[in-house]
């Protein structure tokens, strides 16, 4: 099993999607198969807040 070094993972401070462990863990996000898919993540990561912050509003009621 891959450990990420052959991953792509997004780079939360500059933008660029970068290949395997090329910034501190902490500025990544990921992993991703594809250089595409990293390209996506603001999207994904605002997708995923939305749906978790409705499904604990549904929890709060």
């Amino acid at each position: 099993m891959s450990r990420g070094e052959d991953k792509y993972w997004y780079n939360l401070k500059t933008g660029e999607v970068e290949r395997g462990f090329e910034s501190p863990a902490p500025d990544r996000a990921g992993p991703f198969d594809t250089a595409e898919e990293a390209a996506k993540a603001p999207q994904v990561i605002a997708e995923r807040s939305r749906a978790w912050a409705e499904e604990e509003a549904e929890e709060d009621r």
